[in-house]
C-alpha cells in the first residue's frame, strides 16, 4: 500500500503492454488489491512454499525484479531469494530501476554481489545506485536509467475533492510528505524531525499566507498518517494544517500535487510527483535514493542531521524566493529523467523479443 511502489508497477505495466502483447503475473504481498488496483493476475508470494514458487516460476519467459528502493538491509533477502530461484531454473532476470542501499551486513553485501552478477541486465534509477552497488562489487554490467513513475498520468483531483480534504482552493497550497523510520531510514530520530517539520510548516504558514496539506504516501500502523498527526500536534497553527484522509491512488495524488504552490518531503514519490508537476520543493533527503534524484535533477542536496529550524526556514524562504526559477529549472531537468525512464521499458522489450520466438 506504498503510493510510490504502486506508480511504479502502474507504468511499468502500461509501457510494457503499449509495446508488447505480453502475459503478465504480479508476485504481490496483497493480490486482491493489485488485481484490482491493475487488472493484472497476481500471485502471493510470500505465503508460498518453495515448490509453489518455483511451478510458477518455471512458466515464466522472463523474471522481473523491482522497480524501487528494494536492496536495503532486512528486505533485500527474500526478493534476492526469488532472483536465485530464477537463476536455478534458466529463467533470464531483468532488474529493472532499483535504488540500493542502506546495506551494512557483510552476509547482505556478499548475496547482492552473488546475485546480481548473476542477472541478464541490470538497471538502477540514479548514478548512486550504480556506484553503490559496483562498491560492493557487482561487476556486471550496469545502466543508469530513472524512477518509472516519472512517467506517471495525473487524474484529476477536482475542487469538490479538495474541499472534501479541507482545502481552501483560493489560498495558497503548500504539501508536505512525512515519513517512518525503519530500515530505510535508521537514522531518523522521531522528535528531531517532528519538531523540524511542525516548525517549517508553521513558518510557512505565517511568513506565506499558506495552507499546509500533509501527504501520506503509505498507509498502515505506525506509517506516514500516523507521522504526520503527530507533526501537525506539536504545530502552532495547526488550524492551517490537514492530513489527507481519503484513500487515492497513485494518480490521483499526482493530481493533486499539481495544486500546490510549493513542496517539502521525504518521501521519494512524493518529491517525484512534484517533479512532474514543476512544484518547487524542498527535500529533507534521509536515504541515498532521495539524494540521487537530486543529483540527477542538479539540485541541492541538504543534510537532514545537520538542519535546525533556522536553516531549515531560511532554505525555505530562499526557495520560495527563487520559486520561478526553481519552476524553470524542473521544466529542463524532468525531461531528461523521463526519456530515460522510458529507456528502462526499451531495454525490457528488447531483452523479452530476444527470449521468445517472433
Amino acid at each position: 500500500m506504498n503510493l510510490g511502489d504502486e506508480a511504479i508497477l502502474e507504468v511499468l505495466l502500461k509501457e510494457l503492454r503499449a509495446t508488447l502483447d505480453v502475459e503478465v503475473v504480479v508476485f504481490s504481498r496483497d493480490p486482491q488489491d493489485t488485481e484490482a488496483r491493475h487488472k493484472v493476475r497476481a500471485v502471493p508470494i510470500r505465503d508460498l512454499h518453495k515448490e509453489d514458487v518455483l511451478e510458477h516460476l518455471k512458466r515464466l519467459h522472463l523474471f522481473v525484479l523491482g522497480g524501487g528502493g528494494i536492496l536495503f538491509d532486512g528486505v533485500l533477502d527474500g526478493f534476492l531469494r526469488d532472483v536465485n530461484w530464477a537463476k536455478e531454473l534458466g529463467i533470464p532476470v531483468m532488474v529493472y530501476g532499483v535504488s540500493a542501499g542502506p546495506i551494512t551486513s557483510p552476509d547482505a553485501k556478499q548475496l547482492v554481489v552473488d546475485t546480481l552478477n548473476k542477472v541478464d541486465k541490470l538497471t538502477v534509477r540514479e548514478g548512486e545506485a550504480k556506484r553503490a552497488l559496483h562498491d560492493l562489487g557487482v561487476t556486471r554490467d550496469i545502466e543508469v536509467t530513472a524512477d518509472p513513475a516519472l512517467l506517471l498520468e495525473p487524474k484529476p483531483f477536482t475542487k469538490e475533492l479538495l474541499k472534501k480534504e479541507g482545502v481552501e482552493p483560493d489560498i495558497p497550497l503548500v504539501g508536505f510528505s512525512v515519513r517512518e523510520p525503519g530500515p530505510a531510514a535508521p537514522a531518523l530520530n522521531i522528535e528531531q524531525y517532528h519538531a523540524l517539520l511542525a516548525d517549517a510548516a508553521d513558518f510557512m504558514i505565517e511568513r506565506f499566507d499558506a495552507q499546509v496539506l500533509f501527504v501520506p504516501m503509505e498507509r498502515g500502523e505506525h506509517k506516514d498518517l500516523q507521522h504526520s498527526h503527530a507533526v501537525i500536534a506539536k504545530m502552532a497553527r495547526a488550524d492551517r494544517a490537514r492530513v489527507v484522509k481519503g484513500d487515492y491512488t497513485a494518480a490521483q495524488i499526482l493530481g493533486l500535487v499539481e495544486h500546490m504552490v510549493f513542496a517539502v518531503g521525504m518521501r521519494l514519490h512524493f518529491l517525484i510527483f512534484a517533479a512532474i508537476h514543476h512544484v518547487p520543493f524542498v527535500p529533507l533527503p534521509y536515504a541515498s535514493k532521495v539524494t540521487g534524484l537530486l543529483a540527477d535533477l542538479e539540485m541541492p542536496i541538504p543534510s537532514i542531521r545537520e538542519l535546525n529550524v533556522g536553516k531549515l526556514c531560511a532554505l525555505l524562504d530562499r526557495t520560495w524566493d527563487l520559486r520561478k526559477e526553481a519552476r524553470r529549472h524542473l521544466e529542463q531537468k524532468v525531461p531528461i529523467l523521463q526519456a530515460r525512464a522510458k529507456h528502462t521499458n526499451q531495454i525490457l522489450c528488447e531483452l523479452l523479443r530476444s527470449l521468445t520466438p517472433s
